[in-house]
């Protein structure tokens, strides 16, 4: 065998070991991650972008339990219109007064014929409050005066399921105006929802379909 031409042979060999090895070495130090100031920057910029996206997603969500909320109040006031005008007087009148109840005789006055199924839960899962006939002067100081059998209201205790929330409310017969209000904050949405006879009484200022 020619020597030089095995030598040559050899060296070229170890050539091709030595690419070899630095391409390795190069994939190595590609593949050692992130280094401290990167990583630094990632966790900056999850940040940043949690504290934006966070609160709008939270607003988000209670928006759409309020409004989904203010759709079931609207379906049972439904109910229960249709109910007083086949009968003449509001479902369980006079009996009905606080916290929903499965089994209640206002939920099998209404339910099945006047609503397929009456919810008993709001969106938050708190239960409704619904009061009817006379018993609708136990709430929000509805004065007795004038009521009749006929008179029913529907509540939602809002967010915190506590009667109240972050404005005060107090029906005023004249002036519904104050009962509104306007959602600009996540403590908002802990303020009661309340239908009087189908017509909202305390609710946000923007309609529910918008």
């Amino acid at each position: 065998m020619n020597r030089p031409l095995f030598y040559e042979r050899l060296q070229e060999r170890r050539d091709d070991l030595t690419i070899h090895t630095a391409k390795r070495e190069k994939v190595k130090r590609t593949r050692k991650g992130f280094t401290l100031i990167e990583l630094l920057i990632v966790v900056v910029v999850v940040g940043v972008l949690a504290a934006l996206i966070i609160p709008n997603v939270v607003t988000a969500t209670q928006k759409a339990k309020q409004k989904e909320t203010m759709k079931q109040i609207v379906n049972i006031a439904t109910a229960c219109s249709m109910y007083v005008t086949n009968t003449g007087y509001a479902p369980d009148a006079g009996n009905q007064s606080g916290p929903l109840e499965a089994g209640s005789n206002f939920l099998s006055e209404i339910s099945p014929i006047f609503i397929k199924v009456c919810p008993i839960n709001d969106q938050w899962g708190n239960p409704y409050h619904v009061y009817t006939g006379t018993a609708v002067a136990s709430a929000y100081g509805i004065p007795a005066a004038n009521l009749g059998n006929d008179e029913f209201l529907i509540v939602s205790l809002g967010r915190d399921g506590e009667v109240g929330g972050n404005v005060s409310f107090t029906y005023q017969p004249n002036n519904p105006i104050p009962g509104l209000y306007k959602v600009s904050s996540i403590e908002d949405f802990k303020n009661d929802l309340v239908s009087l006879n189908g017509a909202w009484i305390h609710a946000p200022s923007v309609s529910v379909k918008d």
